[in-house]
Formats: C-alpha cells, structure tokens, sequence
C-alpha cells in the first residue's frame, strides 16, 4: 500500500480529478509480486497530462488520446522504485460507451500489444472490476444484450479469421496462417467470455480462461502441417457459418 500512500493524494489533489481508482491485476487480487500498479485517473471536458509529469516522478508521459480512444493516455511512472501506470480515462466518453453497451452496441479497435484488438466496452468493464480509491463513479453489472451481441460478434469475427488462415495454409504462407489462426483463437475467446459476462479489460490469458489451451498445440504444429492446424482449429472453435460469405455462389446479386 505504501505506493498508493505515495502517489493517490497527489493524483487527487490535480485540478479536473473526478475520481481516482485501483485498477488491473491489483484490484482483482490476482496480482504477482512484480506486478504494475494500475491506477485509472477520472476526468470530464479534458485534462493535461502534463500535470501527472509536474508530480516529478521518472516516467512517460502522454497526453489524451496519445495511447488512442480507449488506452486513452496517462503516464508510465517510477514511483519508490515500484512500476506505475496512470491511465486517463474520460468520463463522458466511457459513459456514453456505457449505453451503448447496454443496447448491445460497441466498437472494436486496433491496439497495440493486442491481437483481436480491444472493444469500447473495455473502459466500461474497468469500472466493473477496480476499487475506487477517491471519488464516485458508475457501478455496472454486464449487460444481457452485450453477452448477445458481443458474443455473436466475436464468435463471427473468428470464422472469418478462420477463413483467411485456410487461405494462406494453401499457399504454405505458415507466418500468415498461423497469425490468423490466433487472432481467431483470440476472437472466439472473446467471444466465450461475453456470453458468460466475463468482463475481458485485456488479451492476457484470454485463451485458457475461455476453454481455448488446445489452441497452443495446433498452432505449434502449423509449420509442419499448415493445413491440418487449420481443420484441428476449426474443430476446436466451431465458429459459426459465414452465410454472407456464401452468397456470392448462391445466385445473389
């Protein structure tokens, strides 16, 4: 706790702090020794960053959006030797994102570090799982139509992957088989966890916590036998049928 002792009361005391929290591993007590500590920042209408880098800890700083919409910005800091990462996150935007998850509505973006890539529903899940350190934010339960709609979304997302890799393991492009096997191994994950309403805030594990380890093996056998990983990983996903694709060959228009 001594690096919460250090760094919350001087986060807390910046102008346009809303709310600041214990955020990733940390607050959901799966943390190992060496783990960061994740603090969110909370903020409304804006915020310099560069406040976090006048606190005069050794570190990285970015301002918002620099990261992208949904990392957002923050600062990687060195804080009594330990690792801290301060991530912004605007409060307007994530409740706004909020009702769209509600309806069963979201967006995925390309981030970096990540496979599949991270959905608007990510900051909403972050304030599903952190301990608020100061202040008051939403509390949020996963909506029934996210686990609909993100589920099927995924679930489809991964088929097409899937697709691509039978492509490139026809033509022995194993780097690119095997890429496109796990973003569909990721994709599916996601998906398992959505239907169970499992908040996913990012890649990590993903695949085992989803019933998906067998996923490791095939895609260690893919340079020997591009083709065969693409069936066994067919079979393990079950990805649902990508009718749209098929309409071409079905006489439509």
């Amino acid at each position: 706790m001594a690096v919460l002792d250090v760094i919350v009361p001087r986060l807390v005391s910046l102008p346009g702090v809303v709310a600041v929290v214990l955020g990733g591993s940390r607050a959901r007590g799966t943390n190992r020794p060496d783990s960061n500590w994740d603090i969110g920042l909370y903020y409304r209408g804006g915020f310099d960053a560069g406040l976090i880098a006048g606190l005069g800890f050794p570190g990285r700083v970015a301002q918002p959006g620099e990261w992208g919409r949904i990392v957002n910005g923050g600062a990687w800091l060195s804080v009594d030797g330990a690792p801290v990462d301060v991530l912004l996150r605007d409060l307007d935007v994530i409740e706004g994102w909020l009702v769209d998850a509600q309806a069963g509505h979201f967006e995925i973006d390309n981030v970096e570090g990540h496979i599949a890539g991270l959905p608007t529903y990510t900051p909403v899940g972050e304030l599903a799982i952190s301990r608020v350190l100061h202040g008051r934010l939403p509390r949020v339960t996963y909506p029934d139509a996210l686990r609909t709609a993100a589920g099927m979304r995924w679930r489809w997302g991964g088929g097409f992957s899937l697709v691509h890799a039978e492509k490139y393991a026809r033509r022995g492009d194993v780097t690119l088989a095997a890429g496109t096997m796990a973003r569909a191994t990721a994709q599916t994950a996601h998906g398992v966890l959505a239907e169970r309403g499992e908040w996913v805030l990012n890649e990590k594990g993903i695949v085992d916590a989803a019933g998906l380890a067998a996923a490791h093996e095939i895609i260690g056998t893919c340079a020997r036998d591009p083709e065969g990983a693409v069936r066994r990983m067919r079979e393990l996903l079950s990805p649902p049928r990508l009718d749209e694709l098929n309409a071409r060959t079905a006489g439509a228009p």
